[in-house]
């Protein structure tokens, strides 16, 4: 099985190619479209800022690669936030696989900090994605912006509302939170999604 992690200029692949490495899968990153087209896998994560993210990945037609792949991709906190309508970050037009938009935290009680940082819980799981998932087991965020609830939403968390925190669409998924730095319950997740 080939397993590609989408290379752009956002942050933090090193974490998740050593979850994978866990996972007993060596991936490779690349932002070449015939390695990801023809890849088995897909992981699309990012920590970074919408709009230079979209710009890259527009440069390189990238966005419209994504868009038409066909085999399981998992888009990780911007990853996912990138694959949505449209991030209030800077008024960022983005990939338009989940049909959701991207808003930031409002933070209207002093207890709310922003961005979100640390671990909350995940409920209402959806899919094979969260197979042998507890409901409300923790996962670590990272996040000042959030995708909204729909007909895509598969997790929900709550920090000053609840918001979705994964979504799904066909062959493609999306979390909030960081697999790769969530303990047991992320490495649970990062398996279902490498046995799709």
């Amino acid at each position: 099985m080939s397993t590609v992690v989408i290379k752009y200029n956002a942050g933090n692949i090193q974490s998740v190619l050593y979850a994978l490495e866990r996972a007993g899968v060596s991936a490779t990153v690349t932002d070449d479209p015939e390695e990801i087209r023809t890849a088995d896998k897909v992981i699309f994560p990012g920590v970074g800022e919408a709009s230079s993210a979209m710009h890259y990945l527009k440069q390189r037609k990238l966005d419209l690669l994504i868009r038409d792949l066909k085999q399981p991709v998992l888009g990780i906190c911007l990853g996912m936030q990138l694959m949505c309508n449209h991030s209030e970050e800077n008024n960022t037009d983005c990939i338009g696989i989940f049909d959701v938009k991207v808003k930031k935290f409002v933070a209207e009680k002093k207890s709310f900090k922003i961005p979100q940082i640390g671990w909350n819980t995940i409920s209402d799981l959806r899919t094979e994605l969260f197979k042998n998932v507890s409901e409300n087991s923790y996962c670590y965020f990272v996040h000042s912006y959030f995708a909204s609830r729909g007909s895509d939403t598969i997790a929900v968390t709550d920090y000053t509302l609840p918001y979705s925190s994964a979504l799904r669409r066909g062959n493609f998924f999306g979390v909030q939170f960081h697999p790769e730095k969530s303990a047991d319950t992320g490495a649970k997740i990062l398996n279902n999604f490498l046995s799709l």
